[in-house]
């Protein structure tokens, strides 16, 4: 891969951070995650995608950490985001070893921070569903597994929306 900071026909400075991604989807095991190389210095095995754009650039680039810092001018929110990002990794790994408890009705259960998510079986569907607190989703899932990602990322949606 070309290694973009040797051209002079590429800004180097004056880049603004879009976004920040985890290339690994929920429930995907390591070595079938398909990491992405940096487009400005060729180092690969990037798993952390910084996206930045540039006015004067016409198109975006998706970079690693360390170049999105010094394209962006920017030594804090490219790594504090990613890190939010690698957080959210270590509590997905922590959760899918959870204890998930039976209440009377035989639903599955966790007590998280006060909060109480339910994974139960839609009668007419036999499909898995979420609900947190009061809270029902409307998506059914095939598989148990499934449903406990789709709870993860309801507590997730909770804490980031700050409606927790």
């Amino acid at each position: 891969m070309t290694n973009l900071w040797k051209q002079k026909d590429i800004p180097h400075k004056g880049w603004a951070l879009i976004d920040v991604i985890d290339v690994r989807e929920d429930n995907q095991p390591e070595d079938e995650t398909e990491y992405e190389s940096c487009m400005m210095c060729g180092n690969e095995r990037i798993r952390y995608v910084h996206i930045v754009e540039h006015s004067q650039f016409g198109d975006i680039l998706r970079v690693g950490c360390v170049c999105a810092e010094n394209m962006t001018s920017d030594y804090l929110n490219p790594r504090k985001l990613e890190q939010k990002l690698r957080n959210r990794a270590a509590r997905r790994t922590t959760w899918k070893k959870k204890e998930w408890k039976f209440s009377i009705k035989g639903n599955r259960y966790l007590k998280i921070d006060g909060h109480i998510i339910t994974i139960f079986r839609d009668k007419k569907t036999n499909k898995y569903k979420v609900c947190i607190d009061s809270t029902f989703g409307r998506k059914e899932f095939d598989t148990l597994d499934e449903s406990k990602t789709a709870a993860f990322n309801g507590i997730e949606y909770f804490k980031d929306h700050e409606e927790w």
